[in-house]
């Protein structure tokens, strides 16, 4: 009899001692706001709340990317709207040069502006993005991951945009400041050909650019609405149902409070009433 009563005694210890941890975990939730303290709590919840994290990792890594892209190709805009500007000039140039009446001194001086052009067009191809690297690639367009299938150059290479039909642009540039000098009429009428299709040139390739600065806008965008999505899908995984966790805490601490009352009553029974 008295291994009996102390067995059953040592069974509602126990079970007090599960009612306990149930009500501190609960407790734990609710002050964590997390569901999920260890992933026994819930294997495959786990798991998925895992394979969203790696996944959210991988869309703040691409958000970066397009955030740093959106930035190069708003620069690359810049430089070439810049060079345009600067062919422009030069065509102009070339123009006034290659009239009959321009004196030598003149020309001399449309040639030396032709060359400080060249300069400065090869400075803004070395044109360095935020982070240091070149704006633009001295050998193939950098290609930028920007979603798990997407992948592409934000940015055109040196080569496609500064350089036509095997010549740059800053070495043409200083051909037709040679003509200019010379007085070669027939080289610098080439020259403004070169000129009209080295403008063309860099327009079209700024077009290129305001296509990929859009193609980021909206792949960034889609980014964001599932982020949100990923975010709502963990929350409901993860996070704790502060409302069903509070009506859960109260039930475990009656549940609890009424086995400690019976089991302290019932400690405060004689042998002999056990007995009896």
């Amino acid at each position: 009899m008295i291994n009996a009563v102390g067995n059953k005694m040592t069974r509602e210890i126990a079970r007090q001692g599960k009612l306990a941890e149930a009500l501190e975990r609960t407790q734990i939730q609710i002050s964590t706001g997390k569901r999920l303290q260890r992933m026994s709590d819930d294997p495959v919840a786990a798991r998925r709340i895992q394979t969203i994290g790696t996944t959210q990792a991988s869309m703040a890594s691409w958000a970066a990317n397009i955030k740093s892209a959106e930035a190069q190709t708003a620069q690359a805009d810049g430089v070439l709207q810049s060079v345009s500007g600067l062919l422009t000039r030069a065509r102009e140039l070339t123009l006034s040069a290659s009239t009959d009446t321009l004196a030598p001194a003149d020309r001399a001086t449309i040639a030396a502006e032709l060359n400080a052009i060249a300069d400065e067009i090869d400075g803004l191809a070395a044109t360095r993005d935020s982070n240091g690297e070149p704006l633009f690639a001295s050998g193939n367009a950098r290609v930028i991951r920007f979603d798990s299938d997407v992948s592409f150059a934000a940015v055109p290479s040196a080569a496609d945009v500064f350089v036509i039909g095997g010549n740059s642009l800053s070495t043409s540039l200083r051909d037709i400041a040679t003509a200019v000098g010379a007085g070669n009429k027939p080289a610098m009428t080439a020259g403004l050909d070169t000129l009209t299709a080295a403008i063309d040139h860099v327009a079209n390739q700024n077009a290129v650019i305001g296509l990929a600065a859009g193609r980021l806008e909206r792949i960034g965008e889609g980014l964001a609405a599932r982020g949100i999505e990923i975010a709502d899908e963990r929350k409901s995984v993860e996070d704790t149902d502060l409302e069903s966790a509070i009506a859960l805490l109260n039930a475990q601490d009656l549940t609890l409070s009424a086995a400690q009352a019976a089991f302290a009553k019932i400690n405060r029974q004689t042998m002999f009433d056990l007995l009896n």
